[in-house]
């Protein structure tokens, strides 16, 4: 049973300031990126009918998934205080992968997948070695194998798409073709659900949960606020850095096998667009709820607001070489509350220099 207060007590808590009201500021700094992806969403609603159409929703996020999966493994190396440049380039390796897997050596989707996830682990981890190890900044890094990367893919098919029926070095026809098992990652559905969107979706969960209701996830945090202190207590900033860079290696090869089973043929140019929508996901997620620090449903949250943006104003029949202005702006726009209009300072130092 809780004790009487005593009358010291009573006027001690008569005499303490209440908790003032939030202000302006502080809601739209904790609701402002929200606000804007639901007003997007209404505005398109209702002044296009197509766009309210379920098909359309689906295909709406279906089409973000891929910027939503590379985004969240960017957001793991934010955590730890760094960002990774190389993930385009690694989902583009995956499209030419899994293409030459199943056209040219004519093996079946599951070989495909799992070589494209094990470069991809590959990658991330002589990214880890780079900024870990050799001690590298991690931007300077992760650009230089984005370039090696891009590079390197190019190579074994002499700078081609690879297709079905293309014609190879010794005059032959390449003999394989896309598996319907390896194509149905992104044209399979669950009852109504996109296979695309589940597969987000499981691993936004996963990432959240590794993030936030984890030991390792906490600890990473730890790392990225302060890498020093971390290290005096005891955490191995190392490794934990590198498990950032191998997961978002990872991450963009499933991107990379999303995006491979949409287009059906290994383009040398997928991917080449995606570092840019998926660094400002992540960047734009710190905003969400005021957090000011990457989260994965922030990311997640800023993925459905490029798809927003990009169906609605296709179906409203803006032109393609001025989406990226307006898509520019309102991600501008999310930014402000999260660094601008915030009172709060970002608590992340860059972890490279440790």
């Amino acid at each position: 049973m809780a004790m009487p207060k005593t009358e010291a007590e009573q006027a001690a808590a008569a005499a303490a300031p209440a908790e003032p009201r939030p202000g302006v500021r502080e809601l739209a700094v904790r609701y402002g990126f929200i606000a804007i992806t639901v007003a997007l969403f209404v505005f398109f609603a209702v002044t296009e009918e197509t766009f309210r159409q379920p098909s359309t929703l689906f295909s709406m996020l279906k089409f973000a998934s891929v910027v939503a999966v590379v985004g969240l493994g960017v957001t793991l190396t934010m955590v730890v205080g760094g960002l990774d440049l190389s993930v385009g380039a690694v989902a583009g390796m995956a499209v030419t992968i899994s293409a030459m897997t199943m056209v040219i050596y004519a093996q079946v989707g599951g070989v495909a997948i799992a070589l494209v996830l094990l470069a991809g682990a590959l990658i991330g981890a002589v990214n880890a070695l780079l900024i870990v190890v050799l001690r590298i900044p991690d931007l300077l890094a992760t650009l230089a194998t984005m370039f090696v990367v891009m590079g390197l893919k190019l190579v074994p098919v002499d700078g081609q798409s690879v297709s079905s029926g293309m014609v190879l070095r010794d005059g032959s026809v390449a003999p394989g073709r896309f598996t319907p098992d390896f194509l149905a990652i992104d044209r399979a559905f669950v009852g109504p659900i996109p296979l695309p969107v589940l597969i987000v979706g499981l691993i936004s969960v996963a990432t959240w949960f590794f993030l936030n209701r984890t030991r390792w996830g906490r600890l990473m945090y730890a790392v990225g606020a302060n890498p020093e202190a971390s290290r005096l207590a005891g955490v191995r900033v190392g490794r934990y850095r590198a498990l950032a860079y191998v997961l978002s290696g990872v991450f963009a090869a499933i991107g990379g096998l999303i995006l491979s089973a949409r287009i059906g043929q290994g383009d040398i140019s997928a991917g080449n667009s995606l570092l840019l929508d998926a660094v400002a996901v992540a960047l734009v997620g710190t905003s969400v709820l005021g957090m000011g620090r990457p989260n994965a449903w922030g990311t997640i949250l800023g993925a459905v607001l490029v798809g927003i943006l990009i169906t609605g104003l296709t179906i409203a029949g803006f032109p393609y070489y001025g989406q990226d202005v307006v898509k520019g702006i309102v991600l501008l726009l999310a930014l402000l509350f999260s660094f601008t209009l915030s009172r709060r300072r970002s608590r992340y130092t860059p972890a490279a220099v440790i």
